[in-house]
């Protein structure tokens, strides 16, 4: 059974990302964890001066998250019916990053859901405070999903790689049945001036071929210098429904996620953003 997290600050952001998260995994049996962390709403609060004040400001707020997590529960099974999803509904006294963190270690997540950017994050930015520190930190795959975006079905993936990478045999084959279901084809996208790849590189790539069985894959070389240019010409002209990245040291992702470079560039993503963590689990 697949086990998906999907936070929410209860934003309109949020639950278009929990939308996506059931139609995206419509033909899996699924396990979606439904989460809201309230720590920061509590303190939030001005004029809180005295222990008492603050306990009864924590239960007014968890009460409410309560009410509101029953709410969406309500109307996510209303529009999106389906006999293999099972629901949990999670209100937490604790930071965002530290709430999602422990669930996915408790419950051994296979992915996290989440919009780019909730309700008061800056909307000049691509990605919100809440989500960098999500995808840079988690230790499961992440998919956030951009603000407004409507479900468009990942026929046509982008997996830019370098072929240095170690990838996972468990996150390849959450992108394998992905790919299974929708029958997508997946853009394995070298961008690199050199086109010739080392032995280790041909090995690494070979081994994403074995992992990768159900999907249709399209080895691609790129000469452009820039990654974050490479991949953004590349979304343009191919169509591309959803970007797969790898989070580790030296990888691709770690030049993307830097704010400045990304909105410097103008990668202002409206398409589905697959990270997938090379870190420790």
């Amino acid at each position: 059974m697949r086990k998906i997290l999907v936070p929410t600050d209860f934003s309109d952001n949020a639950f278009n990302a929990l939308k996506y998260a059931c139609q995206v995994f419509k033909y899996e049996k699924s396990e979606i964890f439904i989460m809201h962390a309230y720590a920061d709403e509590v303190y939030q609060q001005d004029k809180l001066t005295r222990r008492s004040q603050l306990d009864l400001v924590k239960e007014k707020i968890s009460q409410s998250s309560e009410i509101q997590l029953k709410k969406i529960l309500e109307e996510i099974k209303h529009h999106y019916p389906n006999p293999q999803h099972n629901y949990k509904i999670v209100s937490s006294f604790g930071s965002l990053i530290d709430e999602v963190d422990d669930l996915v270690n408790q419950e051994n997540m296979d992915i996290v859901v989440m919009s780019t950017r909730g309700e008061t994050n800056d909307r000049s930015l691509t990605f919100g405070s809440n989500t960098l520190q999500v995808l840079k930190y988690i230790s499961c795959p992440v998919l956030a999903v951009p603000e407004g975006s409507k479900y468009q079905a990942p026929k046509e993936v982008l997996f830019p790689t370098n072929y240095l990478v170690p990838y996972k045999r468990r996150e390849l084959k959450l992108i394998c049945d992905m790919s299974g279901s929708f029958r997508s084809t997946l853009h394995m996208l070298y961008i690199n001036p050199i086109k010739k790849l080392s032995l280790r590189q041909e090995d690494n790539q070979q081994f994403l071929k074995d992992c990768l069985p159900k999907a249709k894959l399209r080895f691609e070389t790129t000469q452009e210098n820039d990654k974050t240019i490479a991949i953004t010409k590349y979304i343009v002209h191919n169509d591309i429904d959803m970007l797969v990245l790898v989070n580790s040291r030296h990888s691709y992702l770690e030049d993307m996620l830097s704010q400045s470079t990304i909105d410097k560039i103008g990668l202002h993503i409206k398409i589905p953003f697959l990270v997938m963590q090379n870190l420790f689990r």
